[in-house]
């Protein structure tokens, strides 16, 4: 049986265009804030370009023994020798993504209902991701938001043998009642990267950790 995948309370996701920043910069301001596992997310290079972004980005995680994500693309985290991958429901089936990048590789999957989130704990998967929990700006058409509500019936479906990452509108003030709700990560962007000081986003990942 594989063995249950230990998450960090906070689960950081780059944005380059509202952070500013290549995914490289941003996850090296991430680092210095304390984060342990990052997700890189990019839907507006080609393939060619964020395999260069991320390329860079997973030699700065490396230097830093940090963990490092791909949204979307299993081909990519397997070129680059990434952590894993994170797919959503349109994605690579889960399967296929075991079989291509191996038996440690960190696998999530993101689900909107309790009945998805059921299906998807059935999977080859070291995570289920539910959202989102709050409304979120962060995608240009979200799914139906769950609320602590939902979090709690998937928690309560799911039980504790698969980690679940909460995401969507997920805040310092709001990210307690997350994770009290039942979730063991809470997977932020908005809330971190600030486009209008990019700087800042070691020290408000430093003030996130420090509310969980």
């Amino acid at each position: 049986m594989r063995a249950r995948l230990t998450f960090p309370k906070l689960y950081p996701i780059t944005d380059r265009l509202l952070s500013g920043l290549s995914h490289a910069g941003q996850v090296a301001r991430l680092i210095e804030g304390g984060a342990q596992i990052i997700q890189l997310r990019e839907k507006h290079l080609s393939p060619r370009e964020f395999y260069r972004e991320a390329e860079e980005a997973l030699k700065v995680a490396r230097e830093q023994g940090v963990r490092l994500v791909i949204n979307d693309r299993a081909d990519i985290a397997l070129a680059l020798g990434a952590d894993g991958v994170h797919l959503g429901q349109d994605d690579m089936p889960p399967e296929a993504a075991r079989r291509l990048l191996g038996e440690d590789a960190i696998i999530g999957l993101s689900a909107h209902t309790v009945e998805q989130a059921i299906e998807a704990a059935r999977m080859p998967v070291s995570y289920v991701a539910i959202g989102p929990v709050f409304a979120t700006s962060s995608k240009e058409r979200p799914d139906p938001v769950v609320g602590l509500e939902g979090v709690r019936r998937v928690r309560e479906a799911v039980g504790r043998d698969v980690p679940l990452v909460a995401i969507g509108g997920i805040t310092r003030d709001n990210a307690r009642s997350v994770l009290d709700a039942g979730a063991d990560s809470v997977a932020v962007i908005g809330a971190l990267l600030t486009p209008s000081d990019p700087a800042r986003i070691s020290a408000l990942t430093r003030e996130f950790f420090a509310r969980l």
